[in-house]
């Protein structure tokens, strides 16, 4: 148990069985009346947020969330085994926990897992990997239609825009948070 006062952005909350995360928060103090906590706050586990007010000094239950960087092994049916690199215990990740991580991850990747009460809430990737180019279409110069740009496909399978001058078998750089071209990579 914490109080209002103790909030910090991060800072994991147990509000109605659910987790919610302290994406921003703020102490006001009005010219009459008793100070509250005005916060925003994320579903860990939906990304949903909505805004909540608290009055000041009041008791809030937080929850322990225990962030790891952990190893991606294999998928396993529709769940994704993780190591932890320090105890060498596996976890079982299911589909919908990854999420769109999936997309950027490959086998013996390291990523952080945070987890409550052993359950895993969210896997999180570095803001940038690196991938390579498995097949694209061959750019033609002068092929101005597309804005510059074709589809081209990773090797975790996941289709993204790149320019017309690469070609098959090119290391990138992707963006993990929306999926964007951010470079070629040189060996």
């Amino acid at each position: 148990m914490a109080t209002t006062n103790d909030l910090k952005n991060g800072t994991v909350l147990k509000i109605d069985g659910q987790l919610w995360t302290v994406v921003e928060f703020q102490h006001v103090k009005p010219g009459k009346g008793g100070a509250f906590v005005r916060t925003k706050l994320k579903n860990v586990l939906s990304g949903k947020v909505v805004d909540k007010t608290f009055n000041a000094g009041l008791k809030v239950e937080t929850a322990n969330v225990d962030k790891r960087d952990m190893q991606y092994l294999y998928k396993d049916g529709d769940d994704f085994v993780f190591m932890d690199t320090d105890t060498y215990d596996q976890i079982n990740v299911p589909a919908a926990t990854v999420g769109d991580a999936a997309n950027f991850m490959l086998e013996s990747q390291t990523a952080l897992v945070a987890t409550n009460e052993g359950v895993p809430l969210y896997v999180e990737l570095p803001p940038s990997v690196v991938l390579e180019v498995t097949y694209t279409e061959p750019g033609l110069q002068g092929d101005r239609s597309s804005a510059g740009t074709k589809p081209a496909t990773l090797e975790t399978g996941y289709e993204i825009q790149v320019p017309l001058f690469l070609e098959a078998n090119t290391k990138v750089k992707v963006d993990t948070r929306d999926g964007s071209y951010l470079g070629r990579v040189n060996d």
